[in-house]
């Protein structure tokens, strides 16, 4: 079973910087600059999602990235031939599957595991067999984490969006309950042995309780980290993110 051992990490993605450069069709902001400037601030890793349709993070990012961090970097990527091809040839450290329409301004919920068994048993065990730890974005739900589990993925990422959603609508009877459900299903997924992480959505506001879950050994943070860089600076703006999470760790 997974130990409770060390410190919560944090992994920064830095897709965003990647769609602002790509915005003016330019070089700048570099990704691979924010990438370094994280580093330099605490961060435990990089993430990147390499889409489809590359709206943001390029294949030359991915490469450089590979050259150039000292941190593990977490390929997000879809459950596609060209995407395993693509991770296979790198070999990250971490390759992270999620679910990916074109028409969608984000990712928008977890990955449908329960359904897709054997296709996806099937396209993670190369993964695995190449080094790289394979783990899947989900809905806190009890089936999919049982799927995640039978397929052979080593870590599960539990979707932060519905419950932060909810707290900045001031719904907060909802909040609560979506909040206890990543709880209950965080101890869930531990008590198989799984590695558990968790993002999509988290803010300085809505950090403190997904942090303060003993199970939880990584969150992964970007559009609001993005962001609040452009008010505090990027390593300041990590910097209170990372300070959050200890707080509410210790």
């Amino acid at each position: 079973m997974t130990s409770y051992a060390g410190r919560l990490r944090l992994g920064v993605n830095i897709d965003h910087v990647a769609t602002v450069r790509n915005a003016r069709g330019s070089a700048y902001p570099c990704p691979l600059r924010a990438a370094k400037l994280a580093e330099e601030a605490g961060a435990d890793g990089i993430t990147a999602h390499l889409r489809e349709d590359r709206r943001h993070i390029s294949d030359a990012d991915i490469d450089g990235l590979m050259e150039t961090l000292s941190v593990p970097l977490n390929f997000e990527m879809a459950a596609t031939d060209e995407m395993q091809a693509i991770a296979l040839r790198h070999k990250p450290h971490a390759v992270c599957v999620v679910p990916e329409k074109r028409e969608e301004r984000t990712t928008e919920g977890g990955l449908e595991v329960a359904r897709e068994e054997n296709r996806l048993a099937h396209f993670i065990a190369p993964l695995r067999e190449a080094g790289c730890r394979v783990s899947i974005f989900i809905a806190p739900d009890k089936p999919q984490i049982e799927a995640a589990h039978r397929i052979g993925a080593q870590v599960i990422e539990l979707h932060t969006g519905a419950y932060c959603d909810l707290h900045a609508e001031g719904k907060l009877a909802e909040r609560d309950a979506e909040l206890e459900r990543l709880r209950d299903m965080s101890a869930f997924a531990h008590s198989l042995g799984l590695e558990v992480h968790a993002g999509h959505g988290l803010t300085y506001d809505t950090v403190k309780p997904i942090a303060a879950f003993p199970e939880v050994m990584e969150l992964n943070i970007g559009h609001f980290l993005i962001g609040e860089a452009i008010f505090r600076g990027l390593g300041p703006a990590i910097a209170e993110m990372r300070r959050l999470m200890d707080e509410a760790r210790a």
